[in-house]
Order: C-alpha cells, then sequence, then structure tokens
C-alpha cells in the first residue's frame, strides 16, 4: 500500500457543547484516489475534514495519514501531507500579498529561500495565478482568491488535498479552473460537496454521512444516483 493514504478507524468527535458529530467513522482512501464526501448540511462533512489534517482531535478512535497517527506530537508531519482548502478562501489568506500567502507554509516548515521561491512560483503556475503575485489578497475576485487558496496548499507539495465546497459560489469559468486543477492532482483527493455533478465529473467514489455516521460507500455514479433519490 503507498503512503499517500488516509485512515479513519472508529472515529467519534462530540463538541463542547456534547453534540456527537462523528459516529464512528471508518473508512479508507488510498494513493490517487479522488473521493466526494456527500451529506445534507449538519451531518457531519466537515467535521470529518477538520479531523484529517488535526485542526480537530477524536474524542476516540484514530485518523492516521499514511501510516502516521494523527496526535498533537505528529501534527507538523500530517500538515505537511495533508492539505487542506476551506470553503472560503478567505480564511486562508492573510498577509499583504499573494505570494506572501503562498510562501507561509514553506517558510514554516523552515525551508531555505530559494526552495521557498521554487515551490512559490511552481504552486502559482499550477493554479494559473503568477499573474496574481504582487497583488493584494484584499482585492481579488471570488475565483482568483480561490485559486490562490488552493496554491497556499500546493505550496506545501501534500500527498492529500483535502477540498470542502471548492466550487461554491463561484461562476462558471471560475469553477472550470477549479475544476481543471483538481484533476491535475495526482495524488489522493477528498471532496466534501453538495453539486452532484462535480462529484461526478471529479471523482471515482463517493462516501456519504449521515447523523455522523458512513451509510454508503462506492462508485461515485451510483452513489450519487441514490444520494439524489434519497433527498428528493
Amino acid at each position: 500500500m503507498s503512503h499517500h493514504f488516509l485512515r479513519f478507524t472508529d472515529v467519534r468527535y462530540s463538541y463542547p457543547d456534547g453534540h456527537e458529530a462523528l459516529k464512528g467513522v471508518n473508512f479508507l482512501i488510498t494513493h490517487r484516489e479522488k473521493v466526494a464526501l456527500l451529506g445534507l448540511n449538519g451531518a457531519g462533512k466537515s467535521t470529518v475534514l477538520l479531523h484529517t489534517n488535526g485542526l480537530l482531535m477524536p474524542s476516540s478512535g484514530e485518523v492516521n495519514v499514511g501510516g502516521i497517527p494523527v496526535t498533537k506530537k505528529t501534527l507538523p508531519l500530517v500538515r505537511q501531507s495533508v492539505g487542506m482548502v476551506f470553503q472560503n478562501a478567505d480564511d486562508q489568506l492573510f498577509m499583504s500579498t499573494v505570494e506572501e500567502d503562498v510562501a507561509f507554509g514553506p517558510l514554516n516548515m523552515g525551508l531555505d529561500a530559494e526552495e521557498v521561491e521554487r515551490r512559490v512560483a511552481t504552486a502559482l503556475d499550477m493554479v494559473g495565478a503568477s499573474d496574481l503575485r504582487r497583488r493584494s489578497p484584499l482585492h481579488l475576485s471570488g475565483g482568483q482568491k480561490k485559486r490562490v487558496a488552493i496554491a497556499t496548499v500546493l505550496s506545501m507539495e501534500p500527498s492529500i488535498l483535502v477540498l470542502d465546497e471548492p466550487t461554491a459560489e463561484l461562476d462558471l469559468e471560475a469553477r472550470r479552473q477549479v475544476c481543471d486543477i483538481v484533476k491535475a492532482f495526482h495524488h489522493t483527493c477528498v471532496i466534501a460537496t453538495h453539486d452532484m455533478a462535480l462529484a461526478r465529473e471529479l471523482c471515482d467514489r463517493a462516501i456519504v454521512i449521515a447523523d455522523g455516521r458512513v451509510v454508503a460507500d462506492g462508485p461515485v455514479d451510483r452513489i450519487t444516483a441514490e444520494f439524489e433519490r434519497s433527498i428528493g
């Protein structure tokens, strides 16, 4: 088995208010799989995503990234392996310029200036945003912000890419750009989405979360069709 895998083993999580958001989640996602994570609002999708790189820690059970259990001690390694793109790009863009945002992760990995520059240039080129390098993120369109947010993750050269509603509120051109970026990522990818067409376009497999549990897991065409029927 490749080391680029993501495994949840009986993962349970309760928020501080006592709400049990995950109730024994189990799945294995292996190298190069692109998997859609489906479910209604409040089903637990975002909670699952936040566990993939240790932004949340299980109340019980284990999350394992490429053979590394996700613990407080392993967070630096895990976050180099798992890159998460939030639904709202503004949550990831906080520096004065685009290049500073994209360089932030590699700099915090302790890389030298030459390697940081290489990664910034490569990541911006991958998302078609090299021309935005000197711009302030505050002055970008929604689609531009999304591409730059993805670049901030790609500059870490992750083995697993996790995206939360990556095309939400984007116009058709920006949606196509984001889809092309995801298709060009040749490692493991997890995409939480309400967009069944997007799931079918980008993924081969789909996992459905309902009430904090995995209730379906299989080929994307079958699972999305069943999910659409279930929600009427």
